[in-house]
């Protein structure tokens, strides 16, 4: 594989971006979602996570063709949330077994951890303990938190979903930080 650079998802990317996650839904069990959203709703969740001002990551190769993409979300959206955030991480089938989940997590982890969240969880539908998402997430520190077993149906058999965590800037061990941006949001009341 040529050169991977991991840079921040435009507008334009989310052609490619509707493609890989289609391929997730209609091929796999890390989404729940059994029909792919259209390219306008993906356009729409994009924006809605941008304007949010939450990351939103591609890695691309020495071509600029898009392997995969990850970004970081609200995990609920009550304010007493705001510390947390949920990730989100998909790879192109082609590009799978070649380390592109895992660079994507590192700098999605950067990104979330300089806006001043306290808390990433990861909610992987299919949480086998062989799953590539929860041994993915396990190399880079996350500690499982929960299980909901049996919690989705796909593919003609149930799904457990596995919910684990990573501490960021601290954790629960030191008070919000002021110039956060979850704490910025919460005190402009946006």
């Amino acid at each position: 594989m040529s050169k991977m650079m991991i840079r921040e998802a435009t507008v334009t990317d989310i052609d490619r971006i509707t493609e890989i996650y289609s391929d997730a839904v209609l091929n796999g069990t890390a989404s729940y979602e059994l029909e792919p959203p259209a390219l306008a709703e993906m356009r729409v969740r994009y924006d809605t996570l941008r304007a949010g001002g939450f990351p939103y990551l591609v890695a691309v190769d020495g071509s600029g063709a898009v392997l995969g993409y990850a970004y970081a979300g609200p995990f609920r959206t009550r304010p007493a949330y705001r510390f947390i955030v949920e990730d989100s991480v998909y790879v192109a089938p082609e590009a799978k077994g070649r380390g592109v989940g895992i660079e994507l997590m590192r700098a999605l982890i950067e990104a979330v951890r300089q806006l001043g969240f306290r808390q990433l969880v990861a909610v992987i539908g299919d949480g086998s303990p062989g799953s590539a998402s929860v041994r993915l997430h396990e190399k880079l520190g996350f500690c499982h938190c929960g299980r909901l077993q049996g919690s989705g149906y796909k593919h003609d058999r149930w799904l457990d979903t596995v919910f684990m965590q990573l501490e960021l800037n601290g954790g629960i061990s030191r008070e919000p930080d002021a110039h956060s941006l979850p704490e910025r949001k919460f005190r402009q009341g946006v």
